[in-house]
């Protein structure tokens, strides 16, 4: 794989990684490439500095510790100088609305999310809608055993949390 760092034709930059120089340039000229922010489809390549490793003999001449200097956090962060497409904004307002109906229509279960959904797809609980809290792993023991699972695209607050 090759990282490029991206430009687009508003001035946005981003990473993109491809399998190969000619995959990129395949990409482009497909169409396929669009700004993560924008979706300008203008993309060209920044200049950027190539990761070169030092030489196997060189690597035991380098310090065992290097203090780096610390970077200033206090500045200003730096914003998007142009705000999301309406579309974009759209389709995120209509995730988020679904989200929120699935959550209103489900229990939470917390931390006992993946006992939870083993009772219910063996019968041992009755059958309904649930979401929790339970690890990666945890999630896709629960696919490998054919129990449908799908993470929130959103943060939920757990109801133990709220004011």
């Amino acid at each position: 794989m090759i990282a490029f760092d991206l430009n687009c034709g508003n001035g946005h930059q981003f990473e993109g990684w491809f399998s190969s120089s000619a995959d990129f340039d395949t990409q482009k000229s497909s169409g396929m490439l669009a700004c993560p922010l924008c979706a300008d489809v203008h993309i060209h390549k920044a200049l950027s500095v190539p990761n070169v490793p030092r030489k196997g003999n060189q690597r035991a001449m380098l310090p065992s510790a290097v203090a780096l200097p610390q970077a200033d956090v206090t500045g200003p962060t730096p914003t998007a100088t142009e705000s999301p497409s309406p579309a974009l904004v759209e389709l995120v307002q209509k995730l988020a609305r679904a989200q929120t109906d699935m959550l209103d229509n489900s229990q939470w279960v917390g931390g006992n999310f993946a006992e939870t959904a083993r009772a219910i797809h063996y019968g041992e609980e009755p059958d309904r809608l649930i979401h929790g809290e339970t690890s990666t792993g945890e999630a896709k023991a629960l696919a490998d055993e054919g129990i449908a699972v799908a993470p929130l695209l959103f943060p939920v607050v757990p109801p133990s949390a709220k004011n």
